[in-house]
C-alpha cells in the first residue's frame, strides 16, 4: 500500500481522519452552546478517561464547535508546576479577540482586567521588568481581579468576561486539558467561578478533560462540584465505531478491510482510539494490496506493538525510578492474580470474593503483599507515581494504571 496515502494518524491529541463514536458528546455540546447563548441555565462539562481514549481530540472538536457558533474560546493545558493565572490569561486574551465586540473600548476594558489578573501573579510590589506581559496592549485595570486571592479574582474576571459575551449574544468557553494537574487553590477558584456564572446566568462555561480521578479532585475542593459539572466518561470505542474508524478512512483512499481483519484489529487494539490509529498505520504500510486481510494484521502487529512499546508505554515507564518500576510491576502481577482467582471462582459456580472492574484496579494492600513490604513503606513510591500521572486512585485503597494495556506491557517488556 502507498505509505504516502496512509490515512491513519497516531499522535498525541492529533485528530484522526474519522472521529468515530463521539457523536453523542458532540450533539450534547451543541445543545449546551445554544442554551447558554440563549440565557438558559447549563452546567460546565468535564471529560474523564484513561490516556489514549481521545479526550484531547474530543476537547479540540468541542472547541471547534464553539468557534463555529462564533463564541470566544481559549484553551490551556494545566501543569503541576504552574499556576493558573498566566495560562488562563493567555487563553482569555484569545477568547476576547474571537468575540469581536463592536465597541473596542468595552473589549479593551476586559482585556485590561485580564492583564491585571495575569500580572498579579508577580506580586503587587514586583518591579516592572518582573511583571509578565500577556501580549495585551490595553493598560491593566487596577482594583479588578487583582486582589491576590485567586478565588475572588477569578470570579470578578469571569463576571466581566460574561458581561462582554452577553452584549453580543454569544458565550465564552474555556477548555482545560489535564485538568487534574491544577493546584488545590486553582481548582477551588475555578469551581467558585463556575458556580457564580451558573447563579448569575452569564454565558461562560468551562470544558475540562482529565484522568478518571478528576471528579474526586473537584469534589475534594468544593462539595457542590458534583452538581456543578456535567461529567462524561470517555471510554474505548464499541466494535461498530472502531470499524468505522478504520474502514471509512481506508475507503476514502480506495481501500478496504476484510471482516476478519476488522475483527482481529479490534481484538488487538481493544477499541482504544490511539491503538486503532497506531495499528492502522502499521497495517497499511505493510499490507501489499487491498483488501487488507487478517494475515496482513498478523504480520503488522509486531511493528505496531514495537512502536507503542517505545513511544506510548516506554516513554512513561522511563519516567519512573527503579523503586517506582518495581511498584508498577507488582500492580501488573496483582491484576493478573485477581483476574485468575475471579475466573476460578466463577468456573466453580461461586460468587467472586473480589472486585474485578473494567480498569483493572488493584488493592494497595495486595500490592504491598506482592512486594513483601508494609503498605506505609510504599507510600513514597505510590505518591510519586500518582504525581507523575502513571497511576490513579478512583476509590480509597485501590489504584489503577492511567494507560490502557500498561500492565500487559510491563509483563511482556519490563
Amino acid at each position: 500500500m502507498d505509505p504516502i496515502r496512509n490515512p491513519y494518524a497516531p499522535g498525541a491529541g492529533q485528530r484522526p481522519p474519522e472521529l468515530a463514536g463521539r457523536d453523542e458528546q458532540l450533539r450534547a455540546f451543541d445543545v449546551v452552546l445554544e442554551r447558554v447563548a440563549a440565557g438558559r441555565p447549563e452546567r460546565s462539562l468535564v471529560l474523564t478517561g484513561l490516556r489514549g481514549v481521545g479526550k484531547t481530540v474530543l476537547l479540540n472538536a468541542l472547541r471547534s464547535a464553539a468557534v463555529r457558533k462564533h463564541w470566544g474560546t481559549g484553551k490551556l493545558e494545566a501543569r503541576p508546576d504552574q499556576g493558573l493565572r498566566r495560562p488562563l490569561s493567555s487563553a482569555l486574551h484569545q477568547a476576547v479577540r474571537e468575540l469581536s465586540h463592536p465597541r473596542p473600548e468595552d473589549a479593551d476594558h476586559v482585556l485590561g482586567v485580564v492583564r491585571a489578573f495575569a500580572q498579579r501573579d508577580a506580586g503587587v510590589n514586583a518591579k516592572l521588568k518582573d511583571q509578565w506581559n500577556p501580549g495585551i496592549d490595553a493598560p491593566a485595570v487596577r482594583g479588578r481581579a487583582d486582589s491576590g486571592d485567586i478565588e475572588i479574582d477569578l470570579v470578578e474576571l469571569f463576571t466581566d468576561l460574561g458581561g462582554l459575551a452577553a452584549d453580543v449574544g454569544k458565550g465564552v468557553a474555556i477548555f482545560i486539558d489535564e485538568m487534574q494537574d491544577l493546584g488545590p487553590d486553582d481548582v477551588s477558584a475555578l469551581c467558585a467561578a463556575c458556580h457564580e456564572m451558573s447563579q448569575s446566568g452569564l454565558p461562560v462555561i468551562v470544558v475540562g478533560a482529565g484522568l478518571p480521578h478528576l471528579p474526586a479532585v473537584l469534589s475534594a475542593s468544593k462539595s457542590y462540584s458534583e452538581r456543578l459539572f456535567r461529567y462524561q466518561r470517555i471510554d474505548r470505542l464499541a466494535r461498530e465505531a472502531a470499524d468505522r474508524a478504520l474502514s471509512n478512512p481506508a475507503e476514502d483512499e480506495d481501500a478496504c478491510f476484510t471482516v476478519a481483519a476488522l475483527e482481529q484489529m479490534y481484538v488487538a487494539t481493544g477499541g482504544y482510539p490511539y491503538f486503532i490509529q497506531a495499528y492502522g498505520k502499521a497495517v497499511w504500510d505493510l499490507a501489499p494490496t487491498s483488501p487488507i486481510t487478517e494475515h496482513d494484521v498478523a504480520v503488522a502487529a509486531p511493528e505496531a506493538e514495537a512502536e507503542l512499546a517505545v513511544g506510548f508505554f516506554g516513554s512513561r515507564y522511563e519516567r519512573a525510578t527503579p523503586g517506582e518500576r518495581e511498584y508498577l510491576r507488582a500492580m501488573a502481577d496483582c491484576a493478573v492474580a485477581i483476574a485468575e482467582r475471579v475466573a476460578a471462582e466463577r468456573a466453580a459456580g461461586q460468587e467472586p470474593s473480589e472486585t474485578l472492574d473494567d480498569v483493572g484496579s488493584v488493592p494497595t494492600a495486595e500490592v504491598a503483599a506482592e512486594l513483601g513490604k508494609k503498605p506505609q513503606s510504599l507510600s513514597p513510591a505510590r505518591d510519586a507515581l500518582l504525581k507523575k500521572g502513571l497511576i490513579y486512585s478512583g476509590e480509597r485503597g485501590r489504584i489503577a494504571f492511567t494507560v490502557p494495556h500498561f500492565g500487559r506491557y510491563l509483563r511482556e517488556h519490563a
